[in-house]
Formats: structure tokens, sequence, C-alpha cells
């Protein structure tokens, strides 16, 4: 298990190369929205976010995309997208890839036009 210190480091350049491979999806839509987000947040993601992301990526496409259009959230009982692939203790990292994912570029760290 990573220490607390290990999951802010920044991610190397193969770890995120690897993970985008890893989160290349079959929907066009998933795609667009995991592109994006790597335009805007690949420089300064850590070994903890892409575990994250991983979690994430464990879901079924349509699942995912009913998360990323707010169709739907995760719960652990009723119908929708299930964190059933991973313990109770995962969902809270999975929930918070989301929002991460989700996350728009703030204006402090926008680029200049």
């Amino acid at each position: 298990m990573q220490s607390v210190a290990d999951s802010r480091e920044l991610l190397s350049e193969r770890a995120l190369s690897k993970l985008k491979w890893r989160c290349r999806r079959g929907l066009l839509e998933n795609d667009l929205f995991i592109a994006r987000f790597f335009e805007r947040h690949e420089s300064r993601m850590t070994v903890g976010q892409a575990g994250a992301m991983e979690t994430l990526m464990d879901l079924s496409d349509n699942d995912l995309l009913d998360l990323l259009l707010a169709e739907r959230s995760p719960s652990p009982n009723g119908p929708g997208p299930r964190w059933s692939h991973c313990c109770s203790s995962c969902a809270p990292t999975a929930r918070s890839a989301l929002q991460f994912l989700l996350r728009p570029e703030s204006t402090s760290e926008s680029k200049p036009k």
C-alpha cells in the first residue's frame, strides 16, 4: 500500500503514458471527456489521483458516461453505476476521481491567451 507522501508525488512520464493507454474507452464520448481532462491536468497529476482514475476506469463505458453526464450518481445498492468491482474503501477514491475528472481548469492555472 502506498504512503500518503507517495500518493502526492507527481506521476512520472512513463506512468502517465500507461494511464492514458488504460483510459482509452470504447465510446467516443468518454474519450472526449478523458482527453480534455488530460489536456488540462496531466502536468500536475499525482500518483494518488492516477490510482483513483484506474479505479474509475473499471466501470463499464455506459456507466462511466452516465457519471460524466451526471445522468446518475454511483450507489452501492440502487440502480445505476455501482462500485461493486472494488471494496467499500475504494468507493470514495473513485468518487474523488470522478470529481477530479469533471473539474474545470481553474482560472489561476489557465493558459495565457
